[in-house]
């Protein structure tokens, strides 16, 4: 019998996983990782959610990559399936961007998305 190699929800940029590293050792809550979710609003239906970790919730799934870990929500799960998170900076901004297959559409502002669950397979 052949074991299964657990696939993980998502992946994790080298860019994003040092700023989770960043964010992690420069907190003072005793912070062990974020949190990713989707939640719905925005012009485009959803938009993503991050929030700092410091007591983890066993419901949630755990990616843990390049040396950071990453909580993903129970109902976001399905909506990132397949989706890398980076970290992006521009003269307008920075912060955390999600490559996503599940993505629909995105609003021309770029704070929500339109996001259809993955299929099981």
């Amino acid at each position: 019998m052949t074991a299964r190699r657990k696939l993980s929800v998502m992946t994790i940029s080298d860019r994003a996983a040092e700023r989770v590293r960043e964010i992690v050792e420069d907190s003072d809550e005793g912070v062990i990782g974020i949190r990713v979710g989707v939640r719905n609003g925005g012009c485009a239906g959803m938009s993503y959610t991050m929030d700092k970790v410091s007591v983890p919730d066993p419901a949630d799934e755990r990616v843990e990559d390049k040396g950071v870990t990453v909580f993903v929500e129970p109902k976001a799960v399905l909506f990132l399936l397949g989706t890398e998170m980076d970290f992006e900076t521009s003269q307008l901004r920075s912060g955390f961007t999600f490559h996503n297959p599940n993505q629909v559409s995105a609003c021309g502002c770029g704070e929500s998305v339109n996001l259809k669950a993955a299929v099981a397979g």
